[in-house]
Parts: C-alpha cells; structure tokens; sequence
C-alpha cells in the first residue's frame, strides 16, 4: 500500500455557514458544489493551489454540540497541517490569522516553520513552510529537537521570502 499525500480531511462543526465563511475568508479556501441533492448541513471546500477534488468536508452537528475534548479527556486528532509555499505567504497568513483572532502560535521547528490558528469551533490547524533540501544545513537539521519561537523576519533574511519551500522534501525536486 503506497499511501503518498492527506486527500482530504472532515470536520463536524456548530455553525457551517461561520464556517465556511471562516475557511473561505481567512484561509482561502474555495467552496466546491458538490454536496448531494438534498442533503442539507455539509460543504465541501477546496484549498488555493490545491489539485484535490477537496481538502475540506464540514458537517454541522449543531450549536449545542459540545467542543472537542481530544487531548484532555478523550483520544483524537489535535491539528491538521497545511503547506504554504513561501515564506511571504506564511507572513501574510499570520496577518489574516491575527486579524481573526484565530492565530494561536507561531513555531520554529529547524525544518519547518509554523504558525497554530483555531477555527471557530476551537480545532487547531497548522499552517508550515518547509525548508527546501537544498537549503538544509546542520542547523536547522539539530533544531528539529526543538521548538522555539518564530522570528518569521530572520527566516525571510536566510532563506529568501519568495523561496518555494518544500523543494525535494514534499514537492518533487
């Protein structure tokens, strides 16, 4: 079995019009009409570059429904990651993610860059740039075993904010 990339992920959410309005709004996400004919409660969205048929079904459960306790009560997923290839489009991200008051973290990993946001039912995502293989230098590689704080300023001087991360690592060199 040759599993090689995340197809799609789902979510059950509160409110699918907020959202929609979330994912589409902040993250870029686009809506795709493919939702059964009358079934009501779910949508299907597409990321900017992506060539999947969807990254994203949302299913509404409803306002009463209770927020997730994975982590601290309960076993499940704690975030999603999604890849972005530069890291100007890792800065603008932050700035929208702020400005929703969505961002939570921002990390440096030594291979990765990271920002943490939270959607508005309280699911954690990762968005990440990944230093290209070419670039990988012990440094960054020894950092991998730790985190620490994001100066995303310092990471645009040494790798260039139009670098298209990933090179040779996710993305075929």
């Amino acid at each position: 079995m040759g599993i090689h990339r995340l197809n799609h992920a789902v979510l059950y959410v509160r409110d699918l019009d907020r959202s929609v309005a979330f994912y589409r709004d902040v993250l870029g996400f686009r809506p795709v009409s493919m939702t059964p004919d009358g079934f009501r409660g779910a949508a299907f969205l597409q990321a900017p570059d992506s060539t999947n048929d969807h990254d994203l079904g949302l299913f509404e459960i409803g306002a009463a429904a209770g927020p997730s306790a994975a982590g601290r009560a309960t076993v499940g997923l704690y975030h999603l990651a999604w890849e972005l290839d530069t890291l100007d489009e890792l800065g603008a991200t932050a700035e929208r993610l702020a400005a929703a008051d969505a961002l939570v973290g921002a990390s440096d990993h030594g291979t990765t860059k990271s920002l943490y946001g939270r959607d508005p039912d309280g699911l954690e995502f990762e968005i990440v740039w990944i230093v290209p293989a070419d670039l990988l230098d012990d440094a960054a590689l020894a950092a991998r075993k730790r985190i620490g704080p994001l100066d995303l300023d310092r990471e645009r001087q040494r790798y260039g904010g139009q670098t298209r991360g990933g090179v040779g690592i996710s993305i075929p060199a």
